[in-house]
C-alpha cells in the first residue's frame, strides 16, 4: 500500500517513534499515551496524532496506544516488516562499520553484497563473511543477489558512477555517503548523508550561542 504526499520529515519521524516504542517493549510497557510517546522522541503531542493520522486511526481516546500494535503498524507503513537486501560499495572504515553495525539486521537490512575498487581487496571477506567483489561485477551481483538498495562509501570523485552502475544493475535506492550530491533519474530514490554538513550545523549553533 502507498501513501501520496506525506512529508518527508513525517517519515523520519515515525522511525524515531519506532525506535522509542521498541524501547518501551523492553521496559514491558504495554500502553503508552501520546504525552508520553512526545516526550520520547522530543515532539509535541499533536504532531504525534498529526503524524499517525495520514494513516488512519491509532489508539483509543482516554486510554492511548497499544505498544506492540503500534510499533507492528508503523513497521509496516515504513516497510519494515520485511527483510530489504543492500549491497555497499566502498569498504574502507566507514563502509566496515556499516556491514557490521548490528542495528542494521534489526531494523530487516541485509548486507548481501560488497563492492570495492582497490584489487586487493576484490576476493576477499569482510569479517561478516561478505564477499568483496570488483565494481565490474556489480550489475551481475547485484542481480543475483536482489539488490535492492546501494549504499555508497567511496570518495567523492567516484560517487556519481558508482550512482550509475547500480542503477544500471536495478537498485531503485541509494544511501550515499560520500561528501557530494550525487544525481539519480527519475524513480529513484536518492538520501544523502554528508556529516561535514550536520557538523557545521553544530558550529554555527555553538558560534551563535
Amino acid at each position: 500500500m502507498k501513501f501520496l504526499k506525506i512529508p518527508a520529515a513525517t517519515i523520519t519521524r515515525l522511525s524515531l517513534y519506532t525506535r522509542a516504542l521498541e524501547g518501551l517493549i523492553k521496559d514491558q510497557v504495554t500502553v503508552v499515551s501520546s504525552k508520553k510517546l512526545a516526550e520520547l522522541c522530543g515532539v509535541n503531542p499533536a504532531q504525534i496524532r498529526k503524524d499517525l493520522a495520514y494513516f488512519g486511526q491509532f489508539g483509543v481516546r482516554g486510554v492511548g496506544y497499544y505498544v506492540k500494535e503500534l510499533l507492528f503498524d508503523i513497521k509496516k507503513i515504513l516497510g519494515l516488516h520485511r527483510e530489504w537486501n543492500l549491497a555497499i560499495v566502498g569498504v574502507g572504515n566507514l563502509g566496515c562499520a556499516l556491514v557490521a553495525h548490528e542495528n542494521f539486521t534489526k531494523q530487516g537490512y541485509r548486507f548481501v553484497a560488497a563492492f570495492d575498487a582497490d584489487p586487493m581487496k576484490a576476493g576477499r571477506k569482510l569479517v561478516t563473511g561478505l564477499m568483496i567483489y570488483p565494481p565490474s561485477d556489480m550489475q551481475s551481483v547485484c542481480r543475483d543477489k536482489q539488490v535492492e538498495m546501494g549504499v555508497i562509501c567511496t570518495p567523492p570523485e567516484f560517487a556519481q558512477d558508482i550512482a550509475n552502475r547500480l542503477v544500471d544493475a536495478g537498485v531503485k535506492a541509494i544511501l550515499n555517503f560520500a561528501p557530494t550530491q550525487i544525481q539519480a533519474p527519475e524513480g529513484i530514490k536518492v538520501e544523502n548523508v554528508d556529516f561535514s554538513v550536520k557538523l557545521d550545523n553544530l558550529a554555527y549553533y555553538l558560534t551563535t550561542s
